[in-house]
């Protein structure tokens, strides 16, 4: 998993409440287990004017020009601005999977839907809940200023804007800490590597029959 520590980026505005899982990346491709090729059909019923398959070509898709991501100052953002219970609906992990090859690292909202949230963290995807009134205040900035950016500082648990405000946020210390060494679950278990060989050695000479070996008497 890749590390997380300040990130500058592009803020892509997305102003609706309750988005689920199935139109951040429909159930079509969730066949695949693979972490790879979910990117280019990232909100595909939102951003293209016929049905994608898995498989397809986007390049020549119909593009519904009125999706906020489809506009060209959105091409390279990598902060997604958006509202209340986003990630509702399946617990699959396709859809951190799809944002992040999109290219977004950083998600704000005054909500997440709770296995959604913890998905993003297992994959290197920061989910940042910031309050009603602040997440009002950055789509009114977003609108009026085009191309607006944050930095997000880990370390510092802060938001900074180009006027040089900082807006503190919460986050669990443990997913922290994981985020900026790049550890995910198998990367946290493995920190214990050696502790676990040690306990497995003097299990197979406290327990041999576990292991399929015998002692002799």
């Amino acid at each position: 998993m890749k590390k997380f520590s300040k990130h500058s980026g592009i803020v892509a505005p997305l102003k609706m409440s309750n988005v689920d899982t199935d139109a951040i990346i429909p159930k079509q491709f969730l066949k695949s287990v693979e972490r790879v090729g979910f990117g280019q059909f990232l909100f595909d019923a939102w951003r293209y004017l016929d049905q994608g398959e898995p498989g397809m070509d986007c390049s020549n898709r119909p593009i519904n020009s009125d999706f906020v991501l489809n506009k060209k100052i959105y091409n390279n953002a990598s902060i997604l601005l958006t509202m209340d219970n986003f990630g509702c609906g399946s617990s699959r992990e396709h859809a951190p999977w799809a944002l992040l090859e999109f290219g977004f690292q950083v998600i704000l909202a005054p909500s997440f839907a709770d296995i959604f949230y913890n998905n993003c963290f297992k994959n290197g995807l920061l989910p940042i809940i910031l309050d009603d009134k602040i997440i009002d205040q950055l789509f009114e900035r977003v609108n009026n200023k085009e191309g607006y950016t944050l930095t997000i500082d880990l370390h510092m648990q802060s938001i900074i804007t180009p006027s040089n405000r900082e807006i503190n946020f919460n986050i669990d210390a443990s997913r922290k800490m994981a985020l900026i060494e790049g550890l995910d679950e198998i990367g946290l278990t493995m920190k214990y590597s050696k502790k676990i060989e040690d306990f497995e050695k003097k299990r197979r000479i406290d327990a041999p029959w576990l292991f399929g070996t015998q002692t002799n008497n």
